[in-house]
């Protein structure tokens, strides 16, 4: 009976170290510096790229080692930074999950560049790809993460090169930018003051978007309900305000997260969402300047889809309901 119970013990053991190992990926092994290189970067590799316009160059950071798992985050804006993305470090890592900085054409560590045509989401999807080979991801280890616009480049990307993927992620965005609009008229801006809604909008109408008082009415009314709720706001996150390409931002998007009225405004993949075959996780939060039913909708027509909701998570939910976030997002990745 005891040689039984030894066997019996043994092999739960085996096979629970052969899972474990499946999924995870030793301490050690995690933090192997396998840079080659005679002098060490701490992971930062400056991607060179083609464009219309010429060569540039781009900035990343790979955080880790995982042969199976590596994240590649795509920032917001367009034009803002990997720096809110900083809030990973402290989930991913434990998890044995890589991933890796990214600083988009024209956002802080990147070459900025001032050709106004470069700022095109289809040149973008190009760019992600030369980053892709030149850290030589593919579909047995390559996962996507794109938050806000990043959403939108990653799944334009997916459109045309999910062949290079293992997985998807869409972080607190929506497939159509009208929808995304409409949304914030007929919903969240009737939640707010009217007197503070004329004088937001009053401001844009009157091209006065640098008035200090405009971001105060945001900062103040919208910004901190639906686009980070935690108050002060999390150094990472307003350190990246202060580093945002406002060319780039304003030409694409508008002015403010409040609607849209750049190049993106008449964005819309709804319904080619079924194409998109890779398995594919929608992360949407209750609180979002993005629509939660509408994300809930969008990982229902994705070919392969799931759906992460975060109750207290606003647009950057990954500070303001990181245990739902990253329970959603580390949950997926090792599935």
């Amino acid at each position: 009976m005891k040689f039984i119970t030894l066997l019996l013990t043994c092999t739960v053991i085996f096979f629970t170290s052969c899972r474990n190992e499946k999924n995870s990926v030793g301490q050690s092994n995690y933090f192997a510096d396998t840079d080659t290189a005679a002098v060490k970067t701490g992971g930062v590799k400056m991607v060179s790229i083609n464009t219309p316009a010429g060569k540039f160059k781009v900035w990343t950071k790979r955080f880790g080692n995982n042969p199976k798992i590596k994240v590649l985050l795509l920032h917001g804006g367009p034009g803002s930074t990997h720096e809110y993305f900083e809030s990973f470090e402290s989930f991913l890592p434990k998890e044995g999950i890589e991933f890796i900085y990214y600083d988009q054409l024209g956002s802080y560590l990147s070459d900025k560049p001032t050709d106004t045509s470069l700022w095109q989401t289809e040149r973008f999807v190009e760019e992600v790809e030369q980053v892709r080979q030149a850290l030589h991801l593919d579909s047995t280890n390559f996962y996507l993460l794109g938050h806000s616009w990043g959403g939108i480049l990653a799944m334009e990307y997916a459109l045309k090169y999910q062949r290079n993927l293992k997985g998807l992620i869409i972080s607190n965005m929506m497939s159509s930018c009208p929808a995304y609009a409409a949304y914030n008229k007929n919903v969240l801006q009737k939640q707010m003051d009217p007197k503070v809604v004329d004088s937001i909008l009053m401001f844009e109408r009157e091209n006065k978007t640098a008035d200090p008082q405009y971001m105060n009415l945001l900062m103040n009314n919208y910004y901190n309900e639906h686009v980070c709720r935690v108050n002060p706001l999390p150094e990472p996150v307003s350190r990246m305000f202060g580093h945002t390409n406002s060319q780039v931002y304003t030409i694409m998007q508008g002015p403010s997260e409040f609607g849209i009225s750049g190049r993106l405004a008449l964005w819309d993949r709804t319904a080619d969402l079924y194409k998109i075959k890779v398995p594919t996780l929608v992360i949407r939060g209750m609180h979002d300047t993005m629509d939660p039913d509408f994300m809930k909708m969008m990982s229902e027509k994705l070919g392969n889809g799931q759906l992460a909701t975060c109750p207290n998570g606003s647009h950057c939910s990954m500070w303001d309901d990181q245990p739902n976030y990253f329970k959603g997002l580390v949950g997926f990745l090792k599935k």
